[in-house]
């Protein structure tokens, strides 16, 4: 597996949230991770999300996806009678594993689904390293 949940805790925020009726911070963002041929597809549901908001920073194989959904109603110019969509700042990491290439990152927004893709790097093939033993003789062990 290449990819790893950051949030351990989230069923349970969304449980705690349903059960105190807070909508205070935004839900998690739904995500769909899979291997599309040579590449690692990510997919992300941000509905009503400018993609001017979207911000996607990689350090040290941590993927970090911030995004931004504004209210549409004016606390000021109208009474808002329910509000049930969440806004504010969503955010996610993600641990991308060692084979890859987060140099090659590409992004697209469309419909609001973020669609990431990872290509697998290119890893080294395997070889023989030839072993001396002590009187001189050869040995090779499989790498």
């Amino acid at each position: 597996m290449m990819l790893m949940r950051t949030d351990p805790f989230r069923e349970l925020d969304r449980l705690t949230q349903q059960l105190l009726s807070t909508g205070a911070r935004p839900e998690a963002m739904s995500m769909d991770a899979f291997r599309e041929g040579e590449a690692f597809v990510v997919e992300l549901d941000l509905p009503g999300v400018d993609p001017e908001s979207i911000d996607l920073d990689v350090e040290r194989n941590v993927l970090s996806i911030r995004a931004e959904r504004r209210t549409t109603a004016s606390s000021q110019s109208s009474d808002v009678l329910i509000a049930e969509r969440a806004s504010g700042t969503f955010s996610r990491r993600l641990f991308l594993g060692e084979t890859l290439d987060t140099d090659r990152i590409e992004a697209s927004y469309e419909a609001g689904v973020l669609r990431l893709s990872i290509p697998v790097a290119d890893e080294a093939p395997p070889r023989k390293i030839e072993i001396r033993a002590a009187e001189g003789s050869r040995k090779a062990i499989n790498a």
